[in-house]
């Protein structure tokens, strides 16, 4: 039964979970649960408060299960959802947002190690390695291009998606991508990644 379930597509589970069966909305959940509290930190640089806004985000979702279309993808819906308590959780606290990276004593800006599925221990120091790198250039972006880089190349939305998901017009989030890149170009290249 468990197989079954987890076979199913987003908006089945969805409808499973409308009927009042707690599988479909459990499967959501376990579907969701890790991405959404990813890019919550990402967006507020507090994993404790990342936990607790997804919490929100799902109950939200649960409330609002009879609203969801099926016509659009609940991927973009949820992220809609996560995007906006993201942004209302930073605005009720108005204080500057918490960087992923950490400073040492010399001053050195270090990556807060992030989990990777690397099958060998080698490919994993070699990943974090660059991780590491990537995710200092991208925390130096500001905010409103280091939102959109992680949404369109850590979750893989779509131009459109992140459109949906910020509210922001198509135009704007290409451009604002494409300057995003061109921002992080140099600083990758001096790290010895030639890839941005």
């Amino acid at each position: 039964m468990v197989n079954r379930v987890a076979s199913l597509g987003d908006a089945d589970l969805v409808r499973r979970a409308i009927r009042g069966r707690g599988d479909g909305f459990e499967e959501l959940v376990r579907r969701y649960q890790r991405p959404i509290v990813s890019y919550v930190y990402r967006m507020t640089g507090d994993y404790e408060a990342a936990l607790d806004l997804t919490q929100d985000v799902f109950i939200k979702v649960y409330g609002s299960l009879a609203r969801y279309r099926p016509e659009y993808k609940f991927s973009t819906w949820i992220y809609r959802i996560a995007h906006n308590t993201a942004i209302d959780h930073l605005r009720r606290h108005s204080t500057r947002q918490q960087e992923l990276s950490v400073k040492s004593a010399d001053g050195e800006t270090y990556e807060r190690p992030l989990a990777s599925d690397a099958p060998t221990p080698e490919q994993l120091s070699e990943r974090a390695e660059m991780r590491a790198e990537i995710e200092d250039v991208i925390d130096a972006l500001p905010q409103g291009y280091r939102e959109l880089i992680v949404l369109r190349h850590a979750h893989d939305l779509s131009y459109d998606e992140i459109a949906e998901v910020t509210g922001l017009p198509l135009g704007t989030v290409k451009n604002r991508i494409f300057r995003a890149r061109e921002a992080m170009r140099q600083p990758l290249r001096e790290r010895g990644i030639d890839r941005a």
